[in-house]
């Protein structure tokens, strides 16, 4: 029999309450159980309504989805290459081959552990070099912390390389006051399970023009032509988001700030506890940067850290307590299905990997599931 003390504590699990069910309720009464339908409708403009900006969103099946699409309409073809942050997970960069096309690897910076703007020019100016200048680049706002994005989008305007911004985890982050998600020439965003809020699974793409979320429709629903009968001229995907899904993403859009407030508070709560012990660090959330800190992460530098303290001895720690924590993203570029793919660097995103680990940062944590989570941790130090 489970007791309370083994009760599960899940790293970042689904957070839902009645407002949800209201409108999947609604989508039953209706019969509206298809790909299409009214809280489609309603959770693109919700979506648009947050982000401001002008722009304009299509609700998908996944945050991959609306990159492959993104990497469709900015005319990514076979032999093509794109620029890609190697700190993030593989869905930022699988897209790219499904395309025929090759990534290139780009390392994270120190500060927000992002792509650098260094090493991002430096790639640039080597693809050029070597005949091949990329098609698209895509930063990540990793874990929610913006990228710095003034520098990344100069560099993108300087070589007239568009720039697909991946916002996955960072609904509700800003830069400078502008909302993850309308940087690019294309965004997306992601509503899998584990995100701020979920739509159970499904995902955005963004943009302010009108023109690539009208042909992102399209090509979601199979790319039907208008006739009578099924006429096809382009190659199409089934990408669109359920009319029962979007409805719960509805409802989650009525909490998404509170969501946010909590998940920071979260954050704080674990720095409070853990900035007292030598060689633990965090994500740099720097000036004019807001993160909704989707995950707390932490590193180790365990040559400082009290009794030598690494990420290995905690996640096992907290897993001996069922408490799931979770190492950070490998990088792409040290990724076997990736091995032969081009990488600047100077192994910034290598370390963050060995040293790096995501703590329990769902919004639904309760007092006493944090309290458990903070004792085990303290534990270690003491």
């Amino acid at each position: 029999m489970t007791t309370e003390t083994s009760k599960k504590i899940w790293l970042s699990s689904p957070h839902v309450g009645d407002k949800e069910l209201e409108f999947v309720h609604k989508a039953f009464a209706t019969n509206w159980i298809a790909p299409l339908g009214p809280n489609v409708d309603g959770f693109e403009k919700d979506v648009e309504l947050f982000l401001d900006d002008d722009v304009h969103v299509a609700a998908l099946s996944s945050g991959t989805a609306a990159i492959h699409l993104a990497l469709i309409m900015l005319g990514v073809q076979k032999d093509d290459e794109v620029i890609c942050q190697s700190m993030t997970f593989s869905a930022s960069a699988n897209p790219i081959v499904y395309q025929g096309a090759t990534p290139v690897f780009v390392d994270s910076e120190k500060d927000t552990w992002n792509i650098s703007p260094y090493f991002l020019e430096e790639a640039i100016k080597d693809r050029i070099k070597k005949g091949q200048k990329p098609k698209a680049i895509i930063p990540v706002h990793l874990y929610g912390m913006p990228g710095k994005m003034d520098e990344i989008l100069q560099i993108a305007a300087a070589y007239e390389i568009p720039v697909i911004e991946d916002a996955a985890e960072a609904l509700g982050s800003a830069y400078s006051g502008k909302k993850a998600g309308t940087f690019g020439e294309i965004s997306i965003l992601s509503f899998n399970g584990n995100k701020i809020i979920t739509t159970s699974g499904g995902g955005a793409i963004v943009s302010k023009n009108r023109h690539y979320i009208e042909k992102a429709k399209f090509l979601s629903t199979q790319a039907r032509d208008p006739a009578p009968h099924y006429e096809h001229s382009h190659i199409g995907y089934n990408y669109r988001l359920s009319n029962v899904c979007a409805g719960i993403g509805r409802g989650q859009m009525t909490v998404l700030n509170e969501r946010v407030a909590k998940r920071r508070e979260i954050f704080f709560r674990y720095k409070e506890i853990l900035q007292q012990y030598p060689g633990i660090s965090f994500q740099s959330e720097l000036d004019g940067m807001y993160s909704n800190r989707w995950l707390t992460t932490i590193l180790f530098d365990e040559e400082q850290t009290s009794n030598g303290v690494d990420n290995k001895t905690m996640r096992l720690a907290l897993e001996s307590d069922n408490i799931e924590s979770r190492p950070l993203w490998k990088p792409m570029h040290l990724q076997p299905v990736f091995k032969d793919a081009p990488f600047y660097g100077d192994g910034t995103s290598d370390k963050l990997f060995s040293q790096g680990l995501c703590l329990p940062s769902g919004s639904n944590l309760t007092e006493d599931e944090f309290e458990r989570v903070a004792k085990k941790i303290l534990f270690l130090f003491n």
